[in-house]
């Protein structure tokens, strides 16, 4: 059996080359309640922007989230867009920069209007014009000097220009001559630009567009893929079947066929970024090619699953993979930058977070009843956990009783917590002032004045609610209780004596 958390852990070790179409994705959130009096078309009242690298920008995102290295190899403009981009380069120690700014070509900018969770509308600022003799050497020069320090390489081809024909032939016989894998993410009808690339990976509707033949059944998409791979010699191509998971057809005649986990979707953009990233991740750590399948065929269903170009991180496809929910067990304990993008998309689906924090060393009636009325209280309820060397410094060097990945895993299998986030320090200000919570919960122990970050979440527009106490339950009586019934060492062996 594959021992997938040991895979995943193994993932950090990745190094990818991604070249191609970079583009900066903006997403705009609102309400929309009423129609325009100018025009039929509704009013959207904005609550929310975000933006992001998107395109080969998004492989970029998905390497980084599992923790590889990752280079670049791309155009963008000289303007606002791409001075957006190349800050989230820049400050990210994962990504080597290969990006070449260029005066004359505008950066490729896809802006997403969101109104109540469905998209209303979407705005492009592009170009569609071929490159000119300079970028091409430019790109071609790049690609040279970086791709030898790199175990696979990404094409990730949106259309925009810097996959010309020529530019994809001389990238794949770089990469054949350097012997490294070559993963393809296709674009338009002719696949002969890909010729010699180890995997290619279109969705259906890409597939039936580049064959011509439908591709309704699996044996239609054999004999569709079992054509490009005979017309361009590409080793294998990968087809995205949606809710009906991913299919391979190798040149050597193997097909191997992955079904999906049944989920909810929300969002497919990006969706195939993704599959390709993991896809690549696993061949660059020696992952069999079944292997890699599996990671990326989990990824992908976890980003469907949130709004917006978004990444999976290795503890949400490892619970896929484990065939479980995406938030229960284990995967419900989050670092805090999964943490970040997780309350994200709960907050774009209008969702109100709730925070409480404790050492829930052992957890008693009391704790279960202040869980309970916390979650009444909101949709999703994080808990913010106190290491053991913060509860050393906190109770004494005999605490905690149970160590903090115990203690997390019992919080994590309640059905009213939704997510798990360790803090190392004293107190949970950090937390707070990070997550900004809309609700901020503890025990009627304290005053609102008395509760920590009690103002951050007020200044923020956010409640405090205080739950009833459970009389007669504490971890610290129930500690003692045990010392003192806990036989003498003396008294024990009059007993067995």
């Amino acid at each position: 059996m594959t021992d997938f958390s040991q895979l995943l852990a193994n993932l950090d070790q990745a190094r990818i080359l991604c070249v191609g179409d970079i583009m900066l994705d903006e997403f705009i959130y609102g309400e929309a309640t009423r129609i325009s009096p100018e025009a039929p078309v509704p009013v959207l009242s904005v609550k929310n922007r975000t933006t992001m690298m998107g395109g080969a920008g998004n492989v970029v995102r998905n390497i980084c989230a599992i923790g590889g290295e990752v280079g670049i190899v791309a155009l963008a403009g000289k303007d606002a867009a791409g001075e957006e981009l190349t800050r989230e380069i820049n400050e990210n120690s994962r990504i080597i920069s290969g990006l070449i700014i260029n005066k004359t070509r505008p950066t490729t900018c896809k802006t997403r209007f969101v109104a109540n969770d469905q998209q209303v509308l979407r705005a492009d600022e592009e170009s569609q014009e071929a490159l000119s003799k300079s970028e091409s050497e430019a790109l071609l020069e790049k690609v040279t000097a970086l791709l030898p320090g790199f175990d696979v390489l990404v094409l990730s081809d949106y259309a925009k220009g810097v996959l010309s024909d020529d530019l994809s032939h001389k990238f794949i016989a770089q990469a054949t001559t350097l012997g490294k894998p070559v993963v393809v993410d296709p674009k338009g009808t002719d696949f002969g630009k890909y010729r010699g690339a180890t995997f290619v990976t279109p969705n259906r509707r890409e597939l039936g567009m580049a064959t011509g033949l439908p591709v309704e059944t699996e044996k239609d998409i054999i004999k569709s893929a079992q054509k490009i791979i005979k017309s361009h010699n590409i080793s294998n191509i990968l087809v995205t079947l949606s809710a009906d998971g991913m299919m391979l057809v190798a040149k050597d005649g193997h097909i191997t066929k992955l079904p999906t986990k049944a989920r909810e979707v929300f969002d497919v953009s990006g969706a195939g970024d993704t599959v390709v990233s993991m896809l690549a991740a696993g061949l660059s750590v020696g992952c069999a090619v079944e292997q890699s399948m599996q990671l990326a065929n989990a990824a992908a269903s976890v980003v469907v699953s949130k709004i917006g170009t978004a990444v999976a991180y290795p503890g949400e496809i490892l619970n896929v993979l484990a065939d479980m929910e995406i938030l229960s067990g284990r995967a419900k304990i989050m670092d805090m930058q999964a943490a970040q993008d997780r309350l994200t998309t709960w907050r774009q689906k209008g969702q109100k977070i709730g925070f409480t924090n404790g050492c829930f060393d052992l957890i008693h009636p009391g704790h279960v009843s202040l869980l309970t009325q916390a979650r009444a209280q909101c949709d999703k309820l994080v808990v913010g956990l106190n290491t053991d060397s913060s509860i050393k410094r906190l109770k004494g060097p005999t605490r905690p009783v149970q160590d903090e990945a115990a203690r997390a895993a019992v919080l994590a299998s309640l059905a009213n917590v939704d997510m798990v986030v360790l803090f190392e320090e004293d107190t949970p200000i950090k937390l707070i002032q990070t997550f900004l919570p809309d609700l901020l919960v503890k025990g009627k122990d304290y005053t609102v004045e008395t509760v920590i970050g009690a103002d951050v979440v007020l200044e923020n527009g956010g409640q405090v609610y205080l739950a009833d106490l459970e009389d007669g339950f504490s971890t610290t009586g129930t500690i003692q209780r045990l010392q003192a019934e806990k036989p003498t060492r003396k008294q024990a062996s009059k007993k067995t004596g």
